[in-house]
């Protein structure tokens, strides 16, 4: 797969979602790249903040959109990609707000996607702030490789499970069709997100990418990586506020998939991946007990 980066999308062509959660301190620069990106229709959909998200957004000329409560990541996106102004644009963009885009991100994967009528969406490289690349595309993992990353990812992080699932031997300077792309930034083809009806709102955080993208696959629609395009991503300014509450949404957002995405024979092993995710839950909040108590810092769920 390659992409030609456009000096940037055509007018109206681009239209973006930012879900927001008392992130104010980050949503401006993020508001401000879509903007540098030639996005002209921006619209901020907010969980219920109470910070100065909205001042924020709309001095930054994006749209607000009260979700009046703290929906989830997906509802809000959904919420966002029904509004008149967005849903008119051929492609959308969905993001974090602790997320900022380079120059020519938006136009690159606008290119991917007029490139080939056969991507649902694409994603960009994801860098974290230290400009170290977040392994943002990923593989469908199968149960053992669901496993034995969720056992041994925090505490071995090069295990051959960890590398298969994130694509870690692989060169990610190369645009490539993958499985799935993080939900944290990517640009979905409008006709592609109606057909599979946008996010699965039974997802209230985590996981709701990879569904996307596995729904989108059984459409017949490709996923594609697009290196081209880069965001820079925080990371875990909204979710670390409530850290139990997202643990153990993390954790349920895992077992709906699991048993969403298994079938035949292998449903059999379901019973072992429930006391597995139980066993990582309680060890993940015991980590993040004692992390409070003053002994490391805060350990995020491990994607």
């Amino acid at each position: 797969m390659t992409a030609t980066a456009a000096a940037g999308p055509a007018a109206g062509a681009v239209a973006a979602v930012v879900v927001n959660y008392n992130a104010a301190r980050h949503l401006g620069a993020c508001v401000a790249s879509l903007a540098n990106n030639g996005v002209e229709v921006t619209v901020v959909v907010d969980n219920g903040s109470v910070d100065d998200s909205q001042a924020v957004a709309r001095a930054g000329g994006a749209l607000w959109l009260d979700a009046g409560a703290n929906l989830g990541y997906g509802r809000a996106a959904n919420l966002g990609a029904g509004v008149d102004a967005v849903a008119a644009a051929p492609y959308l963009l969905v993001c974090n707000p602790d997320v900022e885009l380079a120059g020519g991100s938006v136009a690159a994967l606008a290119a991917a996607l007029a490139a080939d009528p056969g991507l649902g969406a694409v994603g960009p490289a994801v860098r974290n702030p230290d400009g170290s690349l977040y392994p943002s595309a990923r593989t469908f993992p199968d149960l053992l490789d669901a496993l034995g990353h969720g056992l041994l990812g925090s505490v071995a992080p090069w295990n051959r499970f960890t590398r298969r699932y994130r694509l870690l031997d692989w060169d990610h300077r190369d645009a490539a069709h993958v499985d799935w792309v993080s939900g944290s930034c990517f640009l979905v083809r409008r006709e592609a997100w109606d057909q599979v009806r946008g996010f699965d709102p039974s997802y209230f955080m985590y996981m709701e990418d990879v569904d996307l993208c596995w729904r989108l696959g059984k459409e017949g629609w490709g996923i594609g990586y697009v290196p081209e395009a880069e965001v820079v991503h925080v990371q875990g300014v909204s979710a670390d506020r409530h850290p139990y509450r997202m643990l153990a949404a993390h954790h349920r957002s895992m077992w709906r998939f699991a048993v969403r995405s298994t079938a035949g024979a292998r449903r059999a092993a379901l019973p072992v991946v429930a006391v597995g995710l139980a066993g990582r839950l309680a060890v993940s909040a015991a980590q993040r007990a004692l992390a409070g108590a003053g002994h490391g810092s805060p350990p995020r769920p491990l994607p």
